[in-house]
Formats: structure tokens, sequence, C-alpha cells
């Protein structure tokens, strides 16, 4: 599982739904778990599965084989409900690397930053041309330029920029946790600690 992230480019899964709370990303019933591993089968488990039986798939993007790729583009407000960190884990662990939605909520978006899942927020208007774009041609591409914040959407050239912490924007880009960012800074923080003397 990737944990650097600079420039995807890729066919998209849409669920245009708002509203996607972290309870329908993954049931409850999954987070017995504590190893980051295995949440992605469980992903939109109660979208996918009639009475949570596998030989009885719904009619869902993800069950859908005309979509593929590691960017998941939803609707607004995504993420919302309780804040578990498992959401981000089954995202992750299924194989994507950036959500793309109108808006986040606040824990989603932390839990994804620290989980290496990129979230990008756009406009309404640019999300809304994203699945028009989809709707013609399932094989749309979009790409995600992390160094540039931009997002693009291939097929047209329509672009927009996303808001992303420098921290964060480091940590992405070098694969970097809390720790291994310390542990980078590590001459300067000697440096620094020198001056004191």
């Amino acid at each position: 599982m990737s944990r650097q992230i600079n420039i995807v480019k890729s066919t998209i899964v849409p669920v245009n739904i708002e509203n996607i709370d972290t309870d329908q990303i993954i049931p409850a019933r999954f987070l017995k778990a504590t190893s980051r591993d295995g949440f992605g089968k469980n992903l939109f488990r109660d979208w996918r599965y009639e009475n949570d039986d596998e030989s009885k798939p719904k009619e869902f993007a993800l069950n859908n084989k005309i979509y593929s790729g590691n960017i998941l583009v939803a609707g607004k407000n995504f993420g919302c409900g309780s804040s578990r960190e498992h959401a981000a884990w089954a995202i992750k662990d299924y194989g994507f690397d950036v959500v793309v939605s109108s808006f986040f909520a606040d824990i989603f978006r932390n839990n994804s930053l620290n989980n290496f899942l990129l979230p990008v927020q756009v406009s309404d208007d640019f999300l809304q041309r994203i699945f028009s774009e989809v709707e013609k041609d399932n094989q749309t591409k979009v790409e995600v330029n992390l160094p540039e914040q931009t997002i693009t959407i291939l097929s047209t050239g329509e672009k927009e920029n996303f808001d992303i912490t420098p921290y964060k924007k480091t940590c992405l880009l070098n694969g970097y946790d809390d720790i291994d960012y310390l542990l980078s800074m590590k001459n300067e923080i000697e440096e620094f600690e020198k001056q004191k003397v």
C-alpha cells in the first residue's frame, strides 16, 4: 500500500451520493479489528450486497466493472458522522489514493491525511463537471497533482486548485508519518539545540 502521493492520474469510481457518513463507508460491525489490513473488502458493504450476502451484489459503482481506478469521487459532505478512523483505512485498503468531494467532515479529512489518503475538496460546480464527464465516458481520467495542488479533468482540460496544509503536503509527498517528519528535521533540531547553549 503506497504511502507517497505525488501525481495521481487515473480513471475514477463515481459515488454521486451526498452526506455519506462513516457508518456507510465501513459499518460498525467491522470495527473489531485493530490492524488496518482487510477493511477494503467491507468498504460500503451494505450498499454493495443484499443482506450482507456477497453472492447477491447490488447495483453500485464499486460492483460495476465499467468503473475502476484509484480516485473515488463522492457527493458533498463526505465522511460525516462518527469519527472512526477505520473509514479512511477501508478506502485506502480498497486501493484508493484520493477522494474527491465538494465538502469533507473535518475529522474524516484529518484521519485521511494521517493514513496517506488525499482528500481533494473542489467546488460544487467542478464536482458536477466530473460526474457529468464520467457519465458520458466511464474511461474519463482525472489528474491530481499534489505538488501543484491542482485537479484536472483530462478530457476537457478543466482545472481547479485545492488546499492542503504545508505540513501534511510534505508528509504525503515523502510518505512520512508524524515521527518520520520529526526525524527528517533531526539536523535542524540539533542545530537549534546547539544555539540555546
